[in-house]
């Protein structure tokens, strides 16, 4: 949550953020914000209780999302100042690619694909007969995925929000 920041925070050489309230978007409130990224591109930030041309404060809930919350702090505060963003580290490059099968292989079994042709379009293999079909390890690897896909469709996708906790 941004707001404003106390007085006892603000320094002369303070200078307010680079933000603006949002009006008349469909599923907005009066709290929300929006910070420009540069290349068009836009932060949306929720529950904002800023005045135009105040300093902003970052409010981060003491509990174990904290740790998230505070990296998300450093890679925003990172963009306002123009530096280098940190890489985000919730997921790693093999996760990312399988995610990004896992929704590919969604769209084509909701777009009327038989999971030999998800295969075909998304490991690379030829057509196969149906015995070989049976035996394929792709088969088994379309299964997953599509496993998984109707998982995160069905609100697993939250989980990429968060980093993986030690147990």
């Amino acid at each position: 949550m941004l707001t404003q920041a106390p007085s006892s925070l603000v320094s002369s050489a303070s200078s307010p953020l680079p933000i603006r309230r949002l009006h008349g978007t469909a599923g907005d409130t009066d709290r929300d914000c929006r910070f420009a990224l540069g290349n068009g591109q836009h932060l949306q930030i929720l529950d904002c209780a800023l005045d135009g041309g105040k300093i902003a404060v970052a409010v981060v809930p003491l509990d174990l999302d904290g740790f998230d919350r505070i990296e998300a702090v450093r890679r925003f505060l990172a963009a306002l100042h123009g530096r280098a963003i940190p890489p985000d580290t919730r997921l790693t490059r093999q996760q990312r690619a399988r995610l990004r099968r896992m929704l590919q292989a969604f769209d084509g079994h909701r777009a009327g694909a038989t999971q030999q042709e998800i295969a075909q379009a998304l490991l690379n293999i030829g057509h196969l007969d149906r015995d070989e079909w049976q035996a394929s390890s792709a088969r088994h690897a379309v299964k997953s995925l599509l496993r998984d896909a109707r998982s995160m469709v069905a609100g697993g996708y939250r989980k990429l929000l968060r980093h993986r906790r030690p147990r």
